[in-house]
């Protein structure tokens, strides 16, 4: 009789953390949480049925209308043919080559967005980024679609890389358990979204830390449009979407009105606000920036704005500030004016004071480690300087050679001819996706590589099938966590895919720059190489790696790098000696007015934080679109990895709608209905989750379900970027604005 297949069980890491895999017969069968981690997350529950899901691109395949015309209108509706590899490969690497010797580098986009997988090596944007920079170079991007306005505001306030600044320097959850005394959370701090984090977070404590909070009374404020965006005993104050600024600015004026403004600080520690302060009071402009005058904006009443600016500054406060409040029309305004309510508290520097950007965001904000360098796989020089915004890929598409504004450089756009993506999904995290895509269209080719048909790769002329992190081995670390993993190849890869390195190594060889690309190193060796330089470096920080050998044998260790004691102080030694410790800003201090923005002459990012109404949100609704659409991050999978299997889960799609009552009751819908949200750019549908957590007016619909069909005229499981308007921030950050879109919801009959 045969052998019965063994059972065998890993355990391996992901954004999503860690967590014990058992395999049999060459397929994943189940998932268990990690054992050290005190809540772990359910999102690998789906992972065997979506490894082995019938979505998976088989075998290469390139779009008929292109193979055999060149055609670029059916992408999205025209079927596929599947060649072997070899065949594949020279028709893509003839492709590239084409299209960089008739029009040159800049004519090549290098799509990622870097989430492909927790591994070092096998990081889909490192290496699809590195052949092209081995093949002549190609245009980048700047910035994330979560964060690429705060990326873009945050230097000429604070100085330096706001990421380094994020995740190197914020107060630790050790530190604001110490030292807090107010916790104010413009946008909340939700557990939900912690469960992810870049390269992976092991321990999943945010919510740990709250219940800690609450025994120490400590007060927390969740100030925005849900009560689930902070965890349960916290005080919320429900907010309109996009009105942030304006409550901000009623909390100085109070700070400044009532004599409370830390002039000491800003004297000693910042610049400009003599020339922010008479706008404040409205000695500029005629409008006092008082709780009066923000109450209707923000929906706050106003003696509850008196009253939390008082207790602001009467307690060691941290104002925090989500990443969903950048991620709209003028999403640069909340975050520098966060900075200034903060400067006139004058608490910045001091424990567990000041404020904080993205606790809760990612799993890792608020981790308080070592931070060790190594494990990036060099993604070479790029040849060619054109960088566009990362949010503005439509604009990009849909008018090449156009001049557009962007952070004080004014340039046009490039004329892109091929564009190649590894490791992401557009059609899931861009907005107005019905505008992305006609403008998918305007290119000559596309490139993908990816595991499942997702809306991206059913958009492609040319699909080469890619290994999930799970159908190879890599090494998965993170300067945000303590845990170090050998990641074993779990199963064979599905199907015939192969890769990222051996997709790029097999084009490389065609173009005849496979020595530039692969350096004569296999996988295995450049994971081994990169591992030995990690070590390397660990030991000059007296830190002790096991080697690579003992790594793989023990398949996890957790590093001697937490700091469990007194830690880090965002801006102490600022504080301390401003003339020693200066700021990287053009002034060495803390820019509540600064020059540089000033001089872009931006009508709609000046030099100072001001209050600029969004052009859709509640103060502008009609009866077409009455209500304010917000869509936060989803809470059973990380972006739209994975869905491919949620999507066959029975009442899992449509996604769920989060409406108040009354605006349920005047719709006639009932909890579970199946309802059509829809704007003027689109339609999708959705389920009804009626609920008193949300603000009247106000409807949440979660990102992360695949874009259908183009044709349709109603999106079917519920992305709510059918809906989102495709704007920048501003003229300064080019951000993303998902958060700024008025819709309506009603009730369908099946």
């Amino acid at each position: 009789m045969p052998d019965t297949p063994r059972r065998q069980t890993f355990v391996t890491s992901s954004h999503w953390g860690a967590f014990e895999v058992d395999v049999e017969a060459d397929r994943i069968v189940a998932t268990r949480p990690f054992s050290q981690d005190p809540h772990p997350t359910r999102i690998p529950d789906i992972l065997p049925a979506a490894v082995h899901h019938h979505a998976r691109v088989a075998r290469p395949a390139i779009r008929r209308g292109w193979l055999d015309t060149r055609d670029r209108c059916g992408r999205g509706s025209d079927d596929f043919v599947e060649l072997p590899w070899d065949e594949a490969l020279d028709i893509a690497g003839a492709e590239i080559d084409r299209v960089r010797k008739t029009h040159g580098n800049e004519a090549i986009f290098g799509g990622s967005y870097g989430w492909s997988s927790a591994g070092r090596f096998h990081h889909a944007q490192s290496q699809v980024h590195r052949f092209l920079n081995a093949a002549g170079g190609y245009v980048a991007s700047f910035g994330s679609y979560s964060t690429g306005c705060a990326q873009a505001i945050m230097p000429h306030v604070f100085g330096g890389n706001f990421l380094n600044l994020l995740y190197q320097h914020q107060d630790s959850w050790q530190t604001l358990f110490d030292h807090t005394e107010t916790l104010v959370m413009f946008g909340g701090i939700n557990p939900k979204n912690a469960q992810v984090s870049m390269g992976g977070i092991t321990e999943h404590d945010t919510a740990s830390w709250f219940d800690r909070f609450a025994q120490k009374r400590m007060r927390c404020f969740n100030i925005g449009p849900q009560r689930s965006d902070a965890p349960a005993g916290c005080d919320w104050l429900p907010l309109r979407p996009g009105s942030d600024t304006a409550l901000m600015l009623a909390l100085a004026f109070v700070l400044e009105d009532e004599g409370l403004t830390d002039r000491a600080f800003l004297d000693a520690c910042t610049t400009g606000f003599d020339r922010f302060r008479p706008y404040l009071m409205g000695d500029s402009d005629g409008q006092p920036k008082t709780p009066n005058w923000a109450a209707p904006l923000c929906g706050v009443d106003a003696d509850e704005i008196r009253s939390l600016a008082r207790r602001m500054a009467g307690t060691r406060t941290m104002i925090t500030v989500a990443w969903s409040l950048q991620r709209a029309e003028h999403g640069e305004q909340p975050y520098w004016m966060s900075a200034v309510l903060a400067a006139m508290l004058g608490q910045i520097g001091l424990p567990g004071g000041g404020v904080g950007y993205g606790y809760g965001a990612i799993g890792g904000v608020g981790k308080s480690v070592i931070g060790m360098r190594g494990m990036t796989f060099s993604q070479l020089t790029n040849p060619v300087d054109t960088v566009i915004p990362v949010a503005r890929i439509g604009d990009m598409l849909r008018h090449p050679g156009a001049e557009y504004d962007f952070n004080g450089r004014r340039g046009p756009y490039p004329d892109i001819r091929l564009i190649y993506w590894a490791g992401g999904n557009p059609f899931h995290h861009h907005q107005d996706l019905n505008a992305l895509h006609e403008a998918w269209q305007k290119p000559e080719t596309i490139i993908v590589n990816e595991p499942w048909w997702t809306a991206t790769a059913k958009r492609a002329d040319i699909v080469f099938p890619a290994t999930t992190s799970y159908e190879r081995e890599d090494i998965a670390r993170t300067n945000l966590d303590d845990y170090l993993f050998y990641m074993p190849q779990l199963i064979p890869p599905v199907g015939e895919a192969r890769d990222d390195y051996d997709i790029f190594a097999g084009l490389a060889q065609r173009m005849g720059i496979e020595d530039t690309f692969t350096e004569g190193r296999s996988a295995s060796e450049w994971i081994r190489s990169l591992y030995s330089d990690y070590r390397a470096l660990a030991a000059e920080q007296r830190i002790d790696a096991p080697d690579f050998e003992d790594l793989k044998a023990r398949n996890w260790v957790r590093l001697p790098i937490r700091v469990d004691g007194p830690n880090r102080t965002l801006f102490a030694p600022f504080r301390e000696d401003p003339q020693a410790h200066p700021l990287q800003t053009p002034s060495g201090r803390i820019e509540i007015f600064s020059e540089t923005i000033d001089g872009f002459g931006y009508d709609d990012c000046p030099g100072h934080p001001v209050w600029l109404p969004p052009s859709e949100w509640l103060g502008t609704a009609t009866e077409a679109a009455p209500l304010h659409l917000v869509s936060p991050q989803p809470g059973d999978k990380l972006h739209s990895q994975l869905e491919s299997a949620l999507a066959d889960v029975p009442g899992a799609r449509p996604v769920a709608l989060a409406i108040h009552p009354e605006d349920a009751a005047t719709r006639g819908i009932g909890a579970g209905d199946l309802v059509r949200v829809f704007n003027a750019r689109g339609a999708c549908r959705a389920r009804a989750e009626v609920t008193e957590d949300i603000q009247p007016g106000v409807v949440a619909l979660p990102t992360g379900a695949w874009f259908g069909d183009p044709d349709s005229n109603i999106d079917p499981d519920g992305n709510p970027n059918v809906l989102t308007r495709d704007i920048g921030t501003s003229r300064l950050g080019q951000g993303c604005s998902a958060h700024t879109a008025l819709v309506d919801v009603a009730r369908l009959s099946s």
